[in-house]
């Protein structure tokens, strides 16, 4: 996130409680009725979530925003790269509001452009007959959606990426893409996904590699990746990544009835010792589903377990692991920066506006409709876990 600045938020928005401050925010979302909608990511702070028109993963509430009919603001109480993509799919009159410009995601950080570009250069030279589909997460910058868009390939979420990653080994768009014959992915910039759904398809380990972005090759020798089905980009969530093998065998000791439920974004060997493994959405739908009684270990960010928790108190509901599993940057977003700028806004002055460059816009909107346009991608929220079935 190069360039991108929070200025100092005004003292006395940190001199008022926390009842003056939703006194406050309720005042000035009731001024804006009609103008406004107000996105909460489901790793938000319960004060946060109070205040949202909708709450939901990234790609879903970008998806709602767009939705909305006649509205003139957007504000996304979520991450950086999630406002970007609120923008790239609003009519572009729409502005689209980060609360705190600091709230970035370290995964979306791991792949810039630069490095993007220089990997996909040795990549061609390499494998100079052979299709490379280039396929990102949506956890990634809007500059790399646009790179993806501009090479034939395709955005996924958690919940779809199996979808994609077929349809990329079929054929991809077959547009802008070099080469021929059985194509290869390269994955960015989550490697866990990509490897946890890829094994789930029946893929062995051998037939991925990894890419480190800062050596030549990746890291591998050239055979390697010429031999490779995935390249896998070297990023990770630094919340999931916080989830260890070991958390899941002291569950199984000291609640022997609890079912272990994970996100993909946790490394391969979390996955295979847990029960179930899917998208926050999946996650949230499968808790909605169960019956009282029912017993869960979750390994994904502490704040949807502990709302997950307080909704269903009918059903024993930990987090996996007993560590902070805290999403820091997300946490920037607070009472405070939200009244600040729907105050702003009240005043008819827009702060920390996020707007994505036309080509990019383009670009990544092309990455974006080819995700949509792939058989079983179509909905936002799939019921299906990681590999398309459960385990135990």
């Amino acid at each position: 996130m190069p360039g991108v600045w929070q200025q100092p938020l005004p003292g006395i928005y940190s001199e008022h409680s926390e009842a003056e401050l939703r006194v406050r925010i309720g005042d000035a979302k009731a001024k804006l009725k009609g103008r406004l909608v107000i996105l909460g990511h489901h790793y938000q702070q319960d004060g946060i979530i109070e205040f949202a028109d909708f709450r939901g993963d990234s790609f879903e509430l970008s998806r709602r925003a767009a939705e909305q009919k006649g509205i003139e603001y957007v504000v996304f109480c979520g991450v950086h790269f999630m406002a970007e993509s609120a923008d790239v799919l609003t009519d572009e009159d729409v502005k689209v509001i980060l609360p705190d410009l600091g709230a970035g995601c370290s995964m979306a950080d791991m792949a810039s452009l630069d490095q993007t570009e220089e990997c996909w250069a040795q990549l061609e030279q390499a494998c100079g007959g052979q299709r490379v589909v280039p396929i990102t997460y949506v956890n990634s910058s809007a500059a790399i959606k646009a790179f993806v868009g501009k090479h034939g390939g395709a955005v996924c979420t958690s919940s779809n990426c199996r979808n994609v990653l077929e349809w990329a080994l079929q054929q991809g768009s077959g547009e802008r893409v070099q080469g021929s014959g059985k194509p290869k992915v390269l994955f960015l910039p989550d490697q866990h996904l990509g490897r946890n759904t890829a094994y789930g398809m029946g893929w062995p380990l051998e037939s991925m590699v990894l890419w480190d972005p800062t050596r030549q090759m990746g890291g591998n020798m050239e055979e390697e990746v010429v031999r490779a089905q995935f390249v896998l980009w070297k990023g990770h969530c630094s919340v999931h990544g916080l989830f260890r093998p070991e958390h899941v065998d002291e569950v199984r000791v000291k609640w022997p009835k609890m079912k272990v439920i994970v996100h993909p974004e946790c490394n391969w060997e979390v996955v295979q010792k847990a029960d179930m493994a899917g998208s926050t959405a999946y996650i949230v739908k499968t808790v909605e589903a169960a019956a009282a009684g029912s017993e869960w270990a979750i390994a994904t960010e502490v704040h949807l377990v502990n709302r997950l928790r307080q909704e269903h108190p009918e059903q024993k509901i930990i987090v996996l692991s007993e560590c902070q599993c805290l999403c820091t940057t997300m946490y920037r977003i607070d009472l405070p920066h939200l009244c600040w700028v729907m105050e702003n806004l009240v005043a008819g002055h827009v702060v920390n506006q996020i707007k994505v460059d036309s080509e990019t816009r383009k670009w990544a909107t092309v990455a974006l409709q080819r995700m949509l346009e792939i058989k079983g991608t179509g909905a936002v929220v799939t019921r299906e876990p990681v590999g398309g079935a459960t385990k135990g």
